[in-house]
């Protein structure tokens, strides 16, 4: 009986120290999350929208003819509708990465960090920040036009008014001059360590991806003085800066793709006629890294891809190389060839900005071989071809940039897209099954805007021409 009493006057005191609403705490989701961790989840859900081939997510593939898809062919005719493909976008980019970003923002510049260094390596992070956002934005404005920006992401305001694309552009580019102005004067190289899962911490490569997507924005909108200040600052220069992140081999950290055609056991895409074919006309050395050879029944193995918008059986075409369906295959966002076409285009439109078309034309090319694991003397020899090389390639600049960046952007289906709407190349013929006649040239506003927000949404849509998948977005110049 004396044991029993000592053991309740023991439980008695252990209970009197702790709160009854303790228990109620949940100790394994934390209550408050610093700004560092904010950033890195926001920065892999933008790279995994970008990267991802889930066909409710991200389509841009299929509308740029790299992939076309097996029993379930809706969204390789170009329907977005039935999967709510454009709310999906819309959701992802504003609240699993904006929102993040911007409350990421706030808790750094709320947070007080010990040690000299830490005024600058603040500065750093709060500029780094920003420029993934305005990446986002930017993202944001190419996929639908007008959108809601100066009243988003504020709690206090339910139904945002849209603003012009063009107004937007213009401030996300302010926005990024001054970023790249805190990042060049700042006195340490240091910001998020292995927070940050691209550049891992590193200043000056996050000023390279800044400048260099100050160039593209630039080149976006026919903007010379941007596009030259943009060219003669430190830009994406080697594929060693490629902005990119790589990911880990088990879940959840694997590459997108890995999970959507392998993880999920699921065979829905095969590659197309149109990019394979015309690989095949170049006799291009990367043919092998993008695709595989299948057997079409005499025992030769061949590169075979299928009708885009048709039902094509997978065992019977080329499929998406073992490479890019590896788990830890790397995401990429920006890169050296890229900026190259950029540059060349640039040239040619006769912007100041060194170097000649021909000789950015001829350095992307490589680039975008030496990262796919050629070597120099198969870029050598692709660019002897009279079908490739600058001064023999058919047609006019447009053609040939548009021609050879599209082989580039391979496997990255967004900025394929912003390039074919803003280069007119490659000619692509809409499936015979398609819900629209042309390739869409922007997608269409969120269901859940026009029911929701439906007097902005009414404004938005009149503004801008129409809420069509025809009407371009003003800030995509073809010049």
């Amino acid at each position: 009986m004396k044991k029993i009493l000592i053991i309740i006057a023991v439980f008695l005191v252990v209970s009197s120290c702790t709160k009854l609403e303790d228990l109620n705490k949940d100790t394994k989701n934390p209550e408050a999350v610093t700004g560092e961790s904010l950033f890195t989840g926001a920065q892999k859900n933008l790279v995994d929208q970008m990267v991802s081939s889930n066909v409710n997510q991200n389509i841009f593939r299929l509308f740029m003819q790299y992939w076309t898809e097996t029993t379930y062919t809706d969204e390789s005719n170009y329907d977005i509708i039935t999967r709510p493909i454009p709310g999906t976008n819309w959701t992802i980019l504003y609240r699993d990465v904006l929102k993040d970003l911007n409350e990421s923002s706030k808790i750094i510049t709320a947070t007080t960090y010990g040690g000299d260094a830490y005024p600058d390596i603040k500065k750093n992070k709060l500029a780094i920040v920003d420029v993934m956002a305005v990446y986002t934005w930017s993202v944001l404005v190419e996929t639908f036009g007008d959108v809601p920006y100066s009243e988003a992401l504020k709690i206090e305001t339910l139904l945002p008014k849209y603003d012009d694309a063009t107004g937007i552009y213009t401030d996300l580019i302010a926005r990024l001059n001054a970023d790249i102005a805190t990042l060049s004067a700042s006195v340490t190289s240091e910001s998020f360590g292995i927070a940050d899962n691209i550049y891992h911490g590193d200043v000056g490569g996050w000023l390279r991806f800044a400048n260099s997507l100050k160039l593209r924005m630039g080149m976006i909108i026919g903007d010379q003085a941007t596009v030259e200040a943009a060219a003669g600052a430190a830009l994406i220069n080697d594929n060693s800066f490629n902005a990119q992140l790589v990911y880990g081999t088990s879940s959840p950290n694997t590459n997108p793709i890995y999970d959507d055609l392998v993880a999920s056991g699921r065979h829905d895409f095969v590659p197309t006629n149109t990019i394979i074919d015309y690989m095949l006309s170049l006799n291009d050395p990367r043919l092998g890294a993008y695709f595989t050879q299948v057997d079409t029944g005499n025992g030769i193995p061949i590169y075979w891809g299928g009708v885009p918008g048709d039902i094509n059986a997978f065992p019977t075409f080329s499929h998406v190389s073992d490479r890019i369906q590896l788990p830890n295959f790397e995401a990429t966002i920006f890169d050296y060839s890229e900026v190259e076409f950029l540059l060349a285009e640039a040239a040619a439109r006769g912007y100041a900005v060194g170097g000649t078309a021909e000789s950015h034309y001829n350095t992307a090319i490589g680039a975008s071989i030496l990262y796919w694991g050629g070597i120099q003397d198969s870029v050598d020899s692709y660019l002897a071809n009279s079908l490739v090389a600058y001064s023999t390639a058919p047609g006019d600049y447009h053609q040939k940039i548009g021609m050879q960046k599209w082989l580039a952007l391979y496997n990255r289906g967004f900025e394929a897209w912003t390039s074919w709407r803003m280069l007119g190349y490659p000619q692509l013929v809409a499936p015979s099954g398609a819900e629209y006649p042309e390739v869409p040239v922007r997608l269409l506003y969120p269901v859940a805007e026009q029911t929701l927000n439906g007097a902005n949404y009414q404004a938005a849509a009149a503004a801008i021409g129409g809420d069509d998948v025809s009407t371009k977005i003003k800030v995509i110049k073809i010049l």
